[in-house]
């Protein structure tokens, strides 16, 4: 028995409950359901300590290797996926009325997106199946992740990303020397003809909602959240929802966690999506399944009409005790600029629509006075600069003489 089927007990079906051995690696259950790595706790354990993160110099999303499901670490990891700034800001949450608000900073990973703790663990797992080639479907953040990744660890990548994607984003994945195929059509149409495309060639998927591998990658960011508030759990974390790959990976971090005996709770995850893209959160009003909706919002990073990680997102909110929130284009684009102006973080509309939430969750008072906040700025404004603009007016031009600057000047500061 090898070490991956020593800290594994199988692969469990999130529908049926259905479960698989490990090995040979399969993406989704008979029935079509979403699977979960399931850990065997009592024997990590024994093997690993939350002290033994003191004595581990890799600061990256590699410091966790007992809790991944790979064997090991890829053998350059100087990009350093991970890590990322966990940043309080007590005037804001004094003004807010409660106790502490923190903002982790994902907009500081290599390809500026949390996409790259899926993809940094996603490549190690395919190199560890002997596959050379990395296929996945895309509306920009997941894409640019695989495209600079792939590029560091060398590994070839091919992208299927709807054609009305950023230019910003598609720019991203060529300069990085991956093959773009744009599909004229939505995210879901790119979605379904990669997974074909993987299946027909037998390359590797790196599709959230299908490989259960990317839930396990982003699930780090909950890990960091624990150790940097020193193992006490926050009570609430505002986490964007499109898929639902994120939120279900931080609920599974927090529960590995408290497996392990590390915290005493899991936080109370708040699922926050666009009016435009809402599945996720009319299924947890409703207390029903997941409807498909046709989406069109500005937060294309979340811009989904069904959810293929959607199952995942429901038990994450309703097993942590939290609660779907939906925000307006015109909210999004508002808390897009609050951020930026209060904080010095510039997210893009998808990561927006969280700080959103929970400036709604203030202004309604679902928010205790006593409550310590987390809010997840996934993915940076940059990627996305002509949603940005359109929250603001660049001045105009002055002459290049004092007069005409002192006469703007005047009008600008008041």
């Amino acid at each position: 028995m090898d070490r991956i089927e020593r800290k594994l007990l199988n692969l469990t079906c999130i529908q049926c409950r259905n479960e698989y051995t490990v090995q040979p690696f399969r993406y989704t259950c008979d029935c079509g359901g979403n699977l979960d790595y399931v850990y065997d706790y009592d024997y990590i354990n024994t093997i690993w300590k939350k002290e033994n993160l003191t004595q581990i110099a890799m600061n990256s999303v590699w410091r966790y290797l007992p809790l991944l499901p790979v064997m090991n670490s890829p053998e350059n990891t100087n990009i350093r996926v991970g890590a990322t700034p966990f940043i309080e800001f007590p005037k804001l949450a004094k003004e807010l009325h409660f106790n502490q608000l923190y903002i982790k900073d994902d907009t500081r990973n290599p390809s500026g997106s949390l996409k790259d703790r899926a993809s940094e663990l996603g490549i190690q797992h395919a190199k560890e199946l002997g596959e050379d080639l990395i296929i996945a479907a895309s509306t920009g953040n997941a894409a640019a992740s695989l495209a600079c990744l792939s590029a560091y660890h060398n590994v070839k990548a091919l992208i299927l990303a709807p054609d009305s994607a950023p230019s910003a984003k598609l720019t991203q994945i060529l300069q990085y020397g991956a093959q773009l195929l744009p599909v004229n059509g939505s995210y879901d149409d790119a979605f379904d003809l990669s997974f074909e495309l993987s299946k027909r060639y037998g390359w590797y998927s790196r599709n959230t909602g299908i490989n259960p591998v990317m839930s396990e990658g982003k699930k780090t960011i909950a890990f960091e959240i624990a150790e940097q508030l020193n193992w006490i759990s926050p009570d609430q974390i505002y986490v964007p929802v499109g898929d639902g790959c994120i939120i279900g990976a931080v609920y599974k971090g927090f529960y590995d966690l408290l497996k392990l005996g590390w915290i005493t709770k899991i936080p109370a995850l708040i699922a926050v999506q666009s009016e435009k893209s809402a599945a996720v959160v009319n299924a947890l009003e409703s207390g029903g399944e997941i409807i498909p909706v046709k989406s069109n919002t500005i937060a294309d990073s979340i811009s989904v009409d069904l959810p293929r990680d959607g199952e995942k997102a429901l038990v994450a909110v309703r097993d942590s005790n939290g609660f779907g929130l939906l925000v307006s284009d015109a909210e999004i684009l508002q808390a897009q600029l609050e951020m930026s102006s209060t904080t010095g973080i510039f997210c893009e509309p998808a990561s927006a629509a969280a700080y959103a939430g929970m400036l709604k969750a203030a202004k309604e008072n679902r928010i205790s006075s006593s409550d310590n906040i987390v809010v997840l700025a996934t993915g940076t404004g940059l990627k996305d600069i002509s949603s940005a603009a359109k929250s603001v007016q660049i001045p105009l031009s002055v002459s290049p003489n004092i007069e005409s600057a002192e006469k703007s000047l005047k009008e600008l500061i008041q």
